[in-house]
């Protein structure tokens, strides 16, 4: 489900800095293993290069987290930006694997789920991607090889 916001709202924002919108981005937890983890499965299977990435922790992932009315620093949810709309939780996993192309578009089969489901699904792993899959000290930075992946 997209936030309650019209397309590209951000841009009216003084809060959120200016960014290059003409590509899908992905913001998430740079402190989670599993979130950077799924970052760099993104640059991996990402063959065209259609997706953008950043770090909640970065002072734009803030702004863009606060703007759609998310916790700035408690992230419950990885954020798809496509087309000027945020879409969160398990609808913005699905986005995202279907950005990926075949075979992880498949992960669209889920929709035959009920959003409620599905998200709450995507809740409980959230709650408990520290305790399953760690912390990192630092936040996730991308090496010079990938860096223009990434808006920070």
């Amino acid at each position: 489900m997209p936030s309650p916001r019209d397309a590209y709202s951000y841009r009216q924002d003084a809060a959120v800095p200016r960014f290059a919108d003409d590509k899908p981005v992905i913001i998430f937890d740079g402190h989670c293993v599993l979130c950077s983890g799924w970052a760099m499965f993104v640059v991996r299977h990402d063959r065209q290069a259609r997706f953008r990435l950043l770090p909640a922790q970065s002072p734009l992932g803030s702004a863009l987290y606060q703007h759609f009315g998310l916790d700035p620093v408690d992230y419950e949810t990885n954020i798809l930006i496509a087309d000027g709309r945020a879409w969160v939780k398990s609808e913005g996993s699905i986005r995202m694997f279907e950005g990926l192309g075949f075979p992880w578009s498949l992960a669209a089969a889920f929709r035959i789920l009920p959003l409620g489901v599905r998200d709450r699904g995507y809740e409980l792993l959230a709650r408990n991607r520290f305790r399953i899959f760690g912390r990192r000290d630092v936040c996730f930075a991308p090496d010079a090889s990938i860096k223009d992946r990434f808006l920070a």
